[in-house]
């Protein structure tokens, strides 16, 4: 299957969602066409049984010749028979092309996400976005497919009936359409008025089920102080009021559904009534057979209007999903590469001149007047309180983040021509917390790559302190570290990701508080590990303990976003300004 991605995102401009909607189809269009023309095939035995019917009576009652009995059952027999292989055509094209739609809007949905900004992903909750992938799509799908079987089964029996009707007995045709509307819109408000009542008893029913949560939370507080019988009145109280409510409903549903019931059964008696009389008094020229057709009809073209109001609902959420997927598929915030220039090797040599960027939602900028020349194989910290500017630098050494003004020159390149994919082969972080998948270690440790040897992958794991724990586990390298490497420890998963970034050998390295939710023995283990990943490389680390970056090559202070000293840990402590009160701070 071709991915269908620029496509799509070329084609949605926020134009009516049907229209979305029919060209997200035209794919499968044939496949479409091929379906409807099958399902009025298999679905004619519906709207032809009262003309079949009304044949047959009109052979007993006027005595016609019983060939017509023959020819009528004959043709009823072959449709019936041919119901089958038609249904699984029409399953197989209809059902085929909603699946193969649903897919195409997932793939789309998938890559618009690989290349939306980070700052569109900071903004934007992964739960929305799984949302509109998971539950969005399958309403698309949802609607889709009871329109394809509801909808078409209400209009070819609509249509059928009427057309038999305007051919058989003409002078009904405007009674009927006058009437069998108005009968649907009636069953139609009688549901709607059921459908609010029974809301409101659903609510009434998760505030109960809120009530017993509540309960159970409060058991050792209720049994700590004697307070049993006060919390059994208060669920028995909330148990009366939803038993009411629930006796309550009950009636309202027995008396609406009764009466929506005799009220279309009191019209289709009336019909029925009325095309007799004019039978019997000779009015119009309408057999036996006319009136039992006409009575049939009435039922199944008033189930039919039925049905298709009542999609309406239905159809209305696919469309507001349609909406929804819109909303990521023409969103412009988008990390453009295409056409850039491609980044064949990194030395790690960075300059920045005079780099600041404000976030789009905030008038004062995270970084501003940054200006530094990174060495290849240096090692740079940062350092600073809360919102100083540290994370936004790491941000726009990675490409996440493009700078507002100045530049960022990549061996005297600037960033802002280069290939972003490109330049991240040669870049790995370690964040402060590790992020795995549910998979094997050896998965984890080679994520992205192919055809590793099994020796590359020890060596890593070794460097990164990681093999005295993994030669513990029963499976070794395959055992599967459940989702987001919950059955490993903090200190576990950290050395696990520095394992993915040594397999890498990386020229760039960006370290994001990679120790400061460890305990001590974990520290000093990642921190062993951390010595041999910097080597000869490029490095950015932010620590909030001090104490881990001593080492550095240069230590960069920044408070609001400005750099307010560089120097080695020594330096910056012989010169008594900000980083020395930090030091003092954090050993106090």
């Amino acid at each position: 299957m071709a991915l269908p991605q620029g496509t799509l995102s070329h084609r949605y401009r926020g134009e009516h969602p049907l229209r979305t909607l029919l060209y997200l189809f035209h794919p499968d269009r044939r496949r479409v066409a091929l379906a409807v023309v099958a399902f009025l095939g298999k679905h004619a035995p519906v709207w032809l049984l009262p003309l079949i019917t009304a044949n047959v009576v009109d052979v007993v009652v006027q005595h016609k010749p019983i060939s017509v009995l023959w020819w009528n059952s004959a043709v009823l027999l072959v449709i019936l028979v041919l119901n089958l292989p038609l249904h699984v055509l029409y399953v197989r094209c209809m059902q085929g092309s909603i699946r193969r739609t649903g897919t195409r809007l997932r793939t789309a949905l998938c890559h618009r996400m690989q290349q939306l900004s980070i700052g569109y992903h900071s903004r934007v909750s992964a739960g929305v976005l799984q949302a509109k992938v998971i539950r969005d799509v399958e309403s698309i799908e949802t609607a889709a497919q009871q329109t394809a079987d509801n909808g078409l089964a209400a209009i070819a029996t609509l249509s059928g009936g009427l057309v038999v009707i305007g051919v058989q007995a003409p002078a009904f045709l405007p009674v009927y359409l006058v009437v069998v509307p108005a009968s649907a819109l009636l069953v139609v408000r009688l549901r709607r008025r059921l459908r609010d009542r029974n809301e409101l008893f659903r609510q009434q029913v998760e505030q109960l089920s809120s009530r017993v949560t509540e309960m159970t939370t409060l058991i050792p507080i209720t049994r700590a102080h004697g307070l049993e019988n006060a919390a059994l009145h208060r669920m028995d109280r909330t148990l009366g009021e939803v038993l009411a409510a629930a006796l309550r409903l009950d009636r309202l549903n027995g008396w609406f559904g009764s009466l929506a019931w005799v009220l279309l059964n009191a019209i289709g008696v009336a019909c029925l009534s009325g095309s007799a009389l004019i039978a019997y008094y000779g009015w119009l020229s309408v057999t036996p057979g006319t009136v039992v057709m006409l009575s049939a009809y009435f039922s199944s073209l008033t189930s039919s209007v039925t049905t298709l109001l009542t999609l309406t609902p239905q159809i209305g959420k696919g469309l507001e999903s349609v909406r929804s997927i819109g909303e990521v598929l023409q969103a412009p915030d988008l990390e453009q590469n295409d056409g850039k220039a491609h980044v064949e090797g990194v030395t790690g040599r960075f300059e920045f001149r005079g780099v600041g960027h404000t976030y789009p939602d905030n008038d004062r900028p995270s970084l501003t007047g940054f200006d530094l020349d990174v060495r290849p194989g240096e090692t740079i910290a940062l350092v600073g309180g809360s919102g100083a500017g540290k994370s936004t630098v790491l941000n726009l050494v990675i490409g996440f983040l493009r700078p507002t003004e100045g530049s960022i020159l990549l061996d005297g390149v600037d960033m802002e021509s280069l290939d972003l994919r490109d330049y991240r082969s040669w870049l790995s972080v370690v964040p402060q917390e590790s992020i795995l998948f549910e998979g094997s270690v050896r998965e984890n440790v080679t994520y992205g790559m192919t055809d590793v040897p099994e020796e590359r992958v020890r060596a890593a794991l070794r460097d990164a302190n990681a093999m005295e724990f993994i030669e513990r586990m029963p499976q070794g390298l395959d055992t599967v570290v459940g989702e987001r490497g919950a059955r490993l420890s903090g200190g576990q998963k950290q050395r696990l990701a520095i394992a993915r970034a040594l397999i890498r050998d990386p020229r760039v390295l960006v370290l994001d508080e990679a120790t400061s939710a460890l305990d001590s023995r974990s520290e000093a283990l990642v921190q062993q590990a951390l010595s041999r990943l910097v080597r000869g490389r490029t490095v950015f680390v932010v620590a909030h303990r001090l104490s881990t970056i001593r080492n550095a090559d240069r230590i960069v202070v920044l408070d609001e976003g400005r750099i307010m000293e560089i120097g080695s840990h020594a330096e910056l402590l012989r010169r008594g300004g900000a980083y020395a009160g930090l030091q003092a701070a954090q050993l106090a």
